[in-house]
């Protein structure tokens, strides 16, 4: 006996996601009826370069555009629709959230150090704290880079920058020094023999010496 496929109430899939460029929520994808929905959620129908699409009004705050956001996604989603809604438009998820996961990501971080029983445990921890694109020093050094040229953007052209702009040039370079010294601390670590387990010791195998003949009977 054979069985065909069920048939599922999931139509179009929709996405509603916040335009960096432009600042305004917008609707992607998506039937007529969907577009029904979204119109009764608050967004409007506007014409684009490749056809029409829907987006939230201007004006709003960033927490009205949460709010419109995730009603229309909880409407879309109650008439069967598949429906991506972007984590940072979710008024179900605190605004904290990634900050919380960043802090639980480096005390795990801290505890697989503390915990660590080999060489090899020590140098993965040392590189997710220094790896050059995922590594947590390297990701640090980004932030601040970025601050330095918002505020050297942000000062008189005409003057000198303030010191502890400058200075700000100064730690980008000492985090780059220093992840660097962590990858090779890690290089080490990764080439250390494991560790004898407690309570036991290593012992190399000795080659018995031969009878002398003069004894053998």
């Amino acid at each position: 006996m054979t069985h065909g496929e069920p048939d599922f109430r999931v139509l179009e899939y929709v996405t509603l996601t916040k335009d960096a460029r432009t600042g305004l929520v917008v609707a992607i994808g998506g039937t007529e009826q969907e577009a029904d929905i979204l119109q009764r959620s608050g967004f409007v129908n506007c014409p684009g370069p490749h056809g029409e699409y829907h987006r939230l009004p201007h004006g709003l705050t960033t927490e009205e555009q949460r709010v419109k956001a995730t009603v229309a996604s909880h409407a879309l989603l109650a008439a069967g629709h598949s429906v991506h809604l972007d984590p940072a438009l979710n008024l179900l998820v605190s605004p904290d959230s990634d900050r919380e996961a960043a802090l639980r990501y480096l005390a795990g971080l801290a505890e697989r150090a503390s915990d660590a029983t080999s060489s090899r445990e020590v140098a993965e921890v040392l590189t997710a704290v220094a790896a050059p694109t995922t590594g947590v020093l390297p990701l640090v050094r980004e932030v601040v880079l970025a601050a330095w040229i918002a505020l050297a953007a942000d000062t008189d052209a005409v003057g000198a920058e303030p010191e502890p702009v400058t200075q700000l040039t100064d730690s980008t370079e000492v985090l780059l020094r220093t992840a660097h010294r962590i990858l090779l601390a890690r290089d080490h670590a990764a080439r250390t023999p494991a560790r004898t387990a407690p309570g036991t010791t290593r012992t190399t195998p000795v080659e018995q010496p031969s009878v002398p003949a003069a004894r053998r009977r």
